[in-house]
């Protein structure tokens, strides 16, 4: 398996694994809206994307982390925002690596660090706090959506 960071040549391989992420979050597929939204990210350059492929150059699964700031620490930190691996190659390793990559690569920019939010029922919880990802217990977070 190698892990690297996508680019907009890499968006017909990508595509559809966004389009399964969504999926799996219950959201309709919508192959052209995942590549029109998947094309401006890479356009206006506001995310980053690892992608993780097999030996012969099969996209097995992606994250996307999502730069901000802590204005407390003054540095950049990111939200990975995204981690999809595909249904038949869960099990493999192919997350914790991509996990794992995302932290190599928050280290080697000199950020604070990264930050996610998962549902309650994710079994992928375990993966996080086996990979050394810590619940927040003393904050709330809130949101407000339009």
């Amino acid at each position: 398996m190698k892990i690297t960071q996508a680019t907009i040549n890499n968006l017909e391989q990508l595509t559809p694994l966004f389009d399964g992420y969504r999926i799996f979050y219950k959201q309709a597929s919508d192959l052209k809206a995942s590549e029109a939204f998947l094309s401006k990210r890479f356009l206006q350059s506001d995310s980053i994307i690892f992608m993780a492929f097999d030996d012969q150059q099969q996209a097995l699964g992606f994250t996307q982390l999502y730069p901000t700031f802590s204005s407390v620490s003054m540095k950049r930190t990111y939200i990975l925002n995204d981690l999809y691996v595909i249904p038949r190659m869960r099990a493999n390793g192919i997350g914790e690596a991509l996990m794992n990559h995302s932290k190599q690569f928050v280290i080697q920019n000199n950020c604070k660090g990264l930050t996610l939010e998962t549902a309650v029922d994710n079994p992928a919880q375990k993966l996080y706090e086996r990979l050394g990802w810590k619940k927040d217990i003393d904050v709330f977070h809130y949101t407000w959506e339009v």
